[in-house]
């Protein structure tokens, strides 16, 4: 179903570019998992806002999805007919008609953490935390980072049988499922729940395998090598899907969700995809003009100061700021000019000073 990602920014849809980052940026902050350590619902807003900046944050994503919404294809906006919103429901979703049949079979049964009665396997999420310098956020980098997570177990292939050796479970006939009938006053009604003799897997192990102990799943240390792309944001976070915790008996993998944080460099602000840096120069230099090198994210190069610079003057560097992220678009490189007036003055200077106000 379809997600309304400008409610879960707090944006209108004519939003610009630099009122969208700048929400997102306000939102990262605000829910970052470091303010609410151990809060789930904190670690789901911060995933979805996270999630809604991945899409309405690039302008093609963001293009795709006013026209034909999360689901990418014409109707994904989840309108039905009649322009009523279906979004909030799930598939199989009852409301409260649902509470009242599980009423009847004293509630739960083994329904939760599923859809359309099969087993919900599927390995929870993982996050971590890594450092770049500021340097990489311009040329994206490499990073090589070791985990603990679960994985696949091995020696049974992840089915938590020895030897992967399974048999028909006797509970519910191989079907993973058990159906229960109870008299209402809609008359006979006959719920299908999962078997928790098998956990809906319709077969189970002859014999556990002993390196899992018939989870199909174990901790281990792992490495993992990501691709950090240039223009990364610091706050940002990066979904690597299924290489979260692997599922049990053969499920599907979570996600692992990596937040960058950008080592500061002083000598830069940044502002988007632009860099902004200052420069001091003499009352001489800004007078006459002169040439200097500076420090850029791309390298030095010799900046052209010409003469009757103000204070406060601001030149611009075309191109020479950080990539957009997942674009070839460099920012600009702002540079503002300082002028150091002297405290102190020797003689000769203090002599050439007054000669150079005496001829005005």
């Amino acid at each position: 179903m379809s997600k309304d990602y400008y409610s879960i920014l707090g944006i209108d849809k004519s939003a610009s570019e630099a009122d969208i980052k700048k929400k997102y940026r306000s939102l990262s902050k605000e829910w970052h998992p470091d303010k609410h350590k151990g809060d789930k619902k904190a670690e789901q807003k911060f995933k979805e806002i996270n999630e809604a900046y991945e899409i309405i944050g690039n302008p093609k994503r963001r293009q795709q999805y006013d026209t034909f919404g999360s689901a990418g294809g014409p109707g994904g906006g989840g309108q039905g007919s009649g322009g009523f919103d279906f979004s909030g429901f799930q598939q199989g979703d009852m409301g409260d008609l649902g509470d009242i049949f599980s009423s009847f079979f004293g509630g739960g049964g083994g329904g939760g953490g599923r859809r359309g009665g099969k087993p919900d396997n599927r390995g929870s999420d993982l996050q971590v935390r890594i450092s770049i310098e500021f340097s990489e956020v311009v040329s994206g980098a490499k990073k090589t980072i070791a985990i603990e997570k679960y994985v696949s177990c091995k020696p049974c292939k992840g089915s938590g049988a020895e030897g992967g050796s399974v048999t028909s479970c006797s509970e519910c006939s191989g079907t993973g499922q058990i159906t229960r009938t109870a008299q209402s006053f809609f008359g006979v009604v006959q719920q299908s729940v999962l078997c928790a003799k098998c956990e809906g897997a319709g077969k189970i192990p002859e014999h556990r395998c002993k390196n899992c102990s018939g989870e199909g799943i174990k901790r281990e240390k792992t490495q993992l090598t990501l691709d950090i792309p240039a223009g990364i944001d610091d706050g940002q976070t990066l979904r690597i899907s299924g290489q979260g915790n692997a599922g049990k008996k053969g499920g599907a993998a979570g996600d692992l969700f990596v937040i960058i944080q950008v080592v500061t460099d002083n000598r830069f602000v940044r502002d988007g995809t632009d860099i902004r840096s200052e420069v001091s120069i003499s009352v001489v230099d800004a007078t006459l003009g002169t040439e200097i090198s500076i420090p850029t994210v791309h390298g030095d190069i010799t900046l052209k100061i010409p003469a009757g610079s103000q204070p406060g003057q601001v030149m611009r560097l075309k191109s020479k700021g950080v990539p957009q992220l997942n674009s070839s678009r460099l920012g600009d490189h702002y540079v503002t000019v300082r002028i150091d007036i002297p405290k102190k003055l020797s003689r000769q200077e203090k002599k050439l000073y007054e000669e150079l106000r005496e001829a005005k």
